[in-house]
């Protein structure tokens, strides 16, 4: 097992996590197969458990974009501490996909989601922070929420 912290790590960032949500739908938030963690889809829970809203290129600029996604993966950590204990329970990133809630004209879609990847590789580390990763563009998402991320982790032994 790595000497990393990432729990640490993210003390020093002196960010929150918002309360991981409850499932809206018939899904799992989180299943763990062997030694891999799979995330269903986030949305940006703010600290009252309300969403953030809105279409981006309409109603929400880009950079208030990169911080709903980076809110998603606040979301999604606090997902991980509340149904695994620790972030320290997951060794890497595998594979972030991050669907962008925008106008047909907005082609930002990997900036957008950066707000996601950029807080994991702070939690993580440049090396096991940043896996693989999909941006794309939607006509919707739900209850407008302007992005949505679901993520694939591999765990430690």
């Amino acid at each position: 097992m790595s000497t990393y912290n990432a729990d640490e790590q993210f003390e020093k960032l002196g960010l929150n996590l918002p309360p991981a949500p409850e499932p809206k739908g018939v899904y799992k938030p989180c299943l763990i197969d062997g030694k891999y963690l799979y995330l269903s889809g986030h949305g940006p829970v703010q600290d009252d458990k309300s969403l953030m809203t809105g279409r981006i290129g309409k109603d929400v600029d880009q950079e208030e974009g990169k911080l709903a996604a980076r809110q998603a993966g606040l979301t999604m950590l606090s997902t991980i501490k509340t149904n695994l204990g620790s972030l320290n329970r997951v060794k890497r990133v595998i594979k972030v996909l991050g669907m962008v809630n925008c106008t047909s004209e907005f082609e930002r879609h990997p900036y957008i989601i950066n707000g996601c990847s950029e807080l994991f590789a702070q939690v993580w580390g440049e090396d096991n922070g940043v896996g693989t990763r999909s941006a794309v563009g939607f006509g919707s998402l739900p209850d407008n929420i302007p992005v949505e991320i679901e993520a694939l982790f591999e765990l430690n032994d």
